[in-house]
């Protein structure tokens, strides 16, 4: 078994996992049921022209002093690397017990949806080889056990989708780490989404935070322009969402919530999400306005924001986007895009903005009643942000 510190040989994780709370997460994983919470640019796409990608090739940003774990290697944690790696953030460590190094030397070098890495990977003496940066590998089951201080891990990405609260991503610090971001939604942490409220992060009293959901980062933006220049009076939303791993490639079992478990590649699947309703925890003026619903839909990567409102001030659709534009090019460039091309999903994979307002899908019943579209890559441009935030909260040390 390849990796440093916490190795455990099978007979040994297979005992230790049954007297360990971490069992739960050890048999989601080995299901394929955790394997990422996969919930969505510095490129500006503001003018009615072909948009612009970043696309994932190999770093060629200059290395910032901020260095970074990753516990966790899954979709998320993958395409955080590679976020990192174009933004300059120096990754020196990643954990997880269930992927040895030479799979993950494997899986960050292919990628069905976003395609081979373009640098070179590789491993030696132990660690992953990423072009010429060399990163550490743990295989520890419990977080606090994770040498993140050792390895010289300031801030941890929180990837696996089950270390979530603030009691149990604060096992990072005894590792070592000083702040942990959690790559999903949290019961209690702070909840960030770059472009909306970042500026309330306050670095003396929090030390776990949450880059909330994809969907969460879609809506946010659009709905902090139509409510800052409309006002919204109520609203609801709809994400038509690409397929993620939590779901089944054929029927099976998933007893919280039947149609879950149908197959994904079969049906569209009507779902809950929080998305929505966690807004108000970004936008307070919005808390108990704003809630929505799923689709999930056969698609691998890309998905669709829906957003029903009804407006405090009247405003005509050319006006909206004419808000929504401007806010593209000025405060929320890199995290809301806007484009009036007639665009389709596959158009967006790659795309490093949170959000991308649809112009032209966009329908307007009165000046105070419309529905608005906003795309955006599920799974790339959220990396981006978790990026993006890490950047942001060393800036403010």
């Amino acid at each position: 078994m390849q990796g440093q510190s916490c190795v455990l040989s099978k007979t040994v994780l297979s005992s230790t996992l049954l007297q360990h709370s971490s069992f739960t997460w050890a048999c989601k994983l080995w299901r394929g049921v955790v394997r990422s919470m996969i919930y969505c640019s510095l490129e500006d796409t503001t003018d009615p022209k072909p948009i612009q990608f970043t696309t994932t090739t190999h770093s060629t940003a200059t290395m910032s002093d901020l260095c970074v774990g990753i516990n966790g290697f899954g979709r998320i944690g993958r395409l955080v690397l590679r976020a990192c790696l174009q933004k300059g953030i120096k990754v020196v460590a990643i954990n997880d017990p269930f992927i040895d190094l030479q799979y993950m030397v494997y899986m960050f070098k292919y990628d069905s949806t976003h395609g081979r890495y373009k640098g070179e990977v590789s491993m030696e003496d132990g660690k992953l080889i990423v072009d010429d940066h060399s990163i550490s590998v743990f295989q520890c089951m419990k977080p606090h056990e994770i040498p993140w201080g050792k390895a010289g891990a300031d801030y941890v990405v929180e990837s696996t989708g089950v270390f979530l609260s603030i009691d149990k991503a604060s096992s990072h610090i005894q590792g070592g780490a000083k702040r942990v971001v959690v790559s999903a939604p949290s019961p209690d942490a702070p909840m960030f989404v770059m472009g909306v409220n970042e500026d309330k992060y306050d670095p003396s009293s929090m030390t776990i935070v949450s880059n909330a959901s994809c969907t969460t980062n879609c809506l946010a933006p659009l709905a902090k322009v139509i409510h800052d220049n409309f006002g919204i009076e109520e609203a609801l939303m709809t994400t038509v969402h690409a397929y993620t791993a939590t779901q089944k490639t054929v029927d099976g079992p998933s007893a919280k919530a039947w149609r879950d478990g149908r197959g994904a590649h079969q049906n569209i699947i009507p779902a809950s999400t929080g998305a929505a309703k966690a807004v108000g925890k970004v936008i307070p003026e919005l808390n108990g306005k704003l809630t929505g619903m799923a689709f999930r839909v056969p698609v691998a990567d890309v998905s669709v924001v829906d957003l029903t409102c009804r407006l405090s001030r009247p405003g005509s659709y050319a006006e909206i986007k004419a808000a929504v534009k401007k806010a593209a090019e000025g405060p929320m460039k890199g995290y809301l895009g806007y484009t009036e091309d007639s665009v389709v999903s596959s158009d967006f994979i790659g795309d490093t903005h949170s959000s991308i307002f649809d112009a032209g899908a966009g329908i307007s019943l009165n000046d105070n009643f419309v529905k608005l579209i906003s795309w955006y890559d599920n799974e790339f441009g959220y990396s981006h942000r978790v990026a993006d935030l890490l950047l942001y909260m060393h800036s403010k040390e």
